[in-house]
């Protein structure tokens, strides 16, 4: 196993809650699990999607997938059958919705230094 795919065990709890099962109409997804892997790959490199490995088939289809799983709300359900575990490395944060403070981005500080005026200062 590589050090991004899914394991085994993890993916039998979520198999069922999956898209293009055998019984669903259109074609059969056999290639969730690599697909599973690819967003995975995705979300613990932080790579834009462009970056992603040829292994995993081309970017801008596993993109549209991703976008398609979250409009009907799997990703929601696989978040919650794999909610027992601690380790969060499920976790997704998008950075173009973090700012940091304008000191931190170099920003120069206005505070002036004033000489004090308390009494015997001097």
């Amino acid at each position: 196993m590589r050090r991004f795919e899914m394991d085994d065990e993890r993916f039998r709890r979520i198999v069922h809650l999956l898209p293009g099962k055998p019984g669903d109409p259109g074609a059969t997804a056999k290639d969730n699990r690599l697909f599973l892997d690819a967003v995975l790959w995705i979300a613990r490199t932080g790579a834009p999607w462009p970056d992603l490995p040829a292994r995993f088939g081309p970017y801008d289809t596993a993109y549209q997938r991703f976008n398609r799983w979250a409009k009907k709300g799997v990703w929601a359900r696989i978040l919650e059958a794999l909610g027992g575990d601690a380790d969060l490395e499920y976790l997704l944060i998008d950075s173009t919705a973090i700012r940091a403070h304008r000191h931190a981005a170099g920003a120069r500080k206005k505070a002036a230094i004033r000489p004090s005026v308390a009494p015997g200062a001097g």
